[in-house]
């Protein structure tokens, strides 16, 4: 009986043995447990606070003026999108005289040309700054060209004692080619920051785009893309070779109300649009509250060096609604475009200023390169 155990008790140490090797480096020393599973780590190009080479673009259009150059960002604004949603972006574009990159907020620069905020404050493609007031709860052609169509609806409210409404933009429609894109900022009571209150549809359908920064969407049959340049409120809008829009959701602060006396009721903080406009086709037929002051032939009728210079229109660019391209001096037309030969502007130079002021009410801008 004693002589049949020993192989048995043999047997049992040597599994033992191997059990306590299969947990054990290749020294016999115990390994530590594997650790938890986790999500996977995120790229190179989305961590903060690390350092990589500045990015470049070699322009290979033989139409623009860099071409054949390698151009490549600065120190200052390394990255096309960086993770870090404070920081500057860098812009590279081939037609530049000075075949140059050049840093940029991807946030809306409401001392920008191109820029609409605020009780709406314009600066225009000439860089004169002017105020449009238009009507609460109707809509405004603020392009008109004949492939491109951007219309703003504009919510207000008229304090007790007030000659007129205090406006904002709360919507932007889109028309190009045989598509529609609008964005609007969602009614809210009380205004948060971490919650998303921006709209969007393409073609008359929602599109709904995740939250957080560098999240995005591309349009199923066109080349129109959004992208988030916040985690929440902010996005830019591409329809590359023709448009990019900057648009963020702010609301009317208690401070804001303090100051201006516009008695915002306690149901609605009158969210609305802060955006800015960078064109890259137009004509020089185009038209428009913000699009005739690109026109080379453009004399801006607004008064200079008052408290707020005001741009009438109103009845001219008046929509029936926020797609529409109705009002009576708009021009869209993308069919008959197929055929025009408009002559295009060269707008390098209009996008490229940047506009600043003492003064909070527009006298004293300046613009500059």
């Amino acid at each position: 009986m004693e002589a049949r155990s020993t192989p048995m008790f043999v047997t049992l140490l040597w599994m033992l043995s191997s059990i306590a090797l299969s947990n054990a480096d290749l020294y016999g020393d115990p390994m530590s447990p594997p650790p938890p599973a986790g999500p996977a780590p995120p790229p190179p190009s989305a961590v903060a606070g690390k350092v990589f080479p500045p990015q470049s673009v070699l322009c290979n259009d033989p139409f623009t003026k860099c071409f054949a150059q390698n151009i490549t960002c600065p120190q200052q604004c390394p990255s096309f999108k960086p993770a870090d949603p404070t920081a500057k972006a860098c812009v590279i574009d081939c037609n530049t005289p000075q075949c140059e990159a050049t840093c940029k907020n991807r946030t809306a620069n409401c001392n920008g040309v191109g820029s609409a905020c605020g009780d709406p404050r314009f600066i225009g493609g000439d860089g004169i700054v002017f105020y449009f007031h238009g009507e609460t709860n109707r809509h405004f052609a603020l392009v008109s060209d004949q492939n491109l169509q951007i219309n703003a609806r504009f919510i207000g409210r008229r304090p007790e004692g007030r000659k007129r409404d205090n406006t904002w933009i709360q919507a932007l429609g889109l028309r190009f080619n045989r598509h529609t894109f609008t964005l609007s900022a969602k009614k809210v009571a009380h205004w948060n920051n971490k919650v998303d209150q921006l709209a969007f549809t393409y073609d008359d359908q929602l599109v709904h785009i995740a939250d957080g920064h560098l999240s995005s969407w591309s349009a199923p049959d066109s080349a129109l893309s959004v992208e988030r340049t916040a985690n929440h409120n902010a996005i830019t809008m591409t329809l590359p070779g023709v448009l990019e829009i900057s648009a963020s959701v702010v609301p009317i602060t208690k401070e804001d109300d303090r100051i201006h006396n516009y008695q915002i009721p306690a149901d609605d903080c009158f969210a609305h649009l802060e955006v800015q406009f960078r064109f890259f086709d137009l004509s020089e037929r185009v038209e428009g509250v913000l699009g005739q002051t690109y026109r080379p032939d453009f004399q801006n009728p607004v008064k200079r060096g008052v408290a707020m210079p005001i741009m009438g229109g109103e009845n001219k660019y008046r929509t029936s609604s926020l797609a529409s391209a109705d009002c009576q001096y708009c021009i869209f037309d993308p069919e008959a475009a197929l055929f025009l030969e408009a002559k295009p502007l060269a707008l390098e130079l209009a996008n490229a200023m940047e506009c600043t002021s003492k003064f909070s009410n527009g006298r004293g801008v300046v613009c500059r390169r």
